[in-house]
């Protein structure tokens, strides 16, 4: 004789309910992940082209700019991954209106990964606001310290194919005299410059990131 089995519709009707709504809750976080990942990837894009020369500080071929901010915003509200994602979407845009040949987006992309990574995957571990000033400066200081190996290997070889080497230098030399190699000025002008850059995110980050923070997250 077979075991008759009884089905109690309301708990069919829970359970199914329960799983649409997990379902239904999933893809909405799921399509709020790439608009925030899109509109944030063209904010940077667009922060990209406004490049600020520091004169006297630094040689001229140097700017600074704003286009690492959104992706430490995506990091710290999505995740780490979002944030290397809003660096290599803005670079592949940039790459279509650049004369680098994509060198020079290659060593921001690799720059601001770096820099995005680090700080949302510290953050991400508990979501606190010590966390999130750790994280910053860890991300900073790890973006700072790489930026010497990537742009004496990649970046800099690059542009000796149409500018010498002793002349890179001299424009080094220009703001202090004594720098006697590539690598010497890398380590005092490139990795400071690079570590302020960073900071000067951070801080801007942490002054609007209660403001956005609900607009990323649906909240408003």
């Amino acid at each position: 004789m077979e075991k008759e089995t009884i089905q109690n519709p309301a708990m069919m009707n829970t359970a199914g309910t329960a799983v649409t709504g997990k379902h239904r809750t999933g893809r909405k976080d799921n399509v709020r992940y790439i608009a925030v990942t899109g509109v944030l990837s063209a904010i940077a894009f667009l922060l990209m082209l406004i490049e600020i020369p520091v004169p006297m500080l630094i040689p001229s071929f140097v700017k600074f700019d704003f286009s690492d901010l959104p992706a430490l915003i995506g990091a710290f509200a999505m995740g780490p991954v979002c944030g290397i994602l809003i660096e290599l979407i803005k670079n592949l845009l940039h790459v279509f209106i650049s004369g680098s040949f994509g060198v020079g987006e290659l060593c921001n992309f690799m720059l601001g990964a770096v820099f995005a990574g680090v700080a949302g995957a510290v953050y991400g571990k508990n979501k606190t606001k010590k966390r999130a000033v750790i994280g910053s400066i860890a991300g900073a200081v790890s973006m700072a310290l790489f930026s010497v190996p990537s742009n004496y290997f990649i970046t800099y070889p690059f542009y000796y194919q149409f500018m010498p080497e002793e002349t890179i230098l001299a424009m080094y030399q220009a703001i202090i005299p004594s720098m006697k190699s590539i690598l010497q000025s890398l380590l005092v002008f490139n990795m400071p410059f690079t570590f302020v850059k960073g900071m000067i995110d951070v801080l801007v980050t942490f002054l609007i990131y209660k403001k956005v923070s609900p607009l990323l997250h649906g909240r408003n």
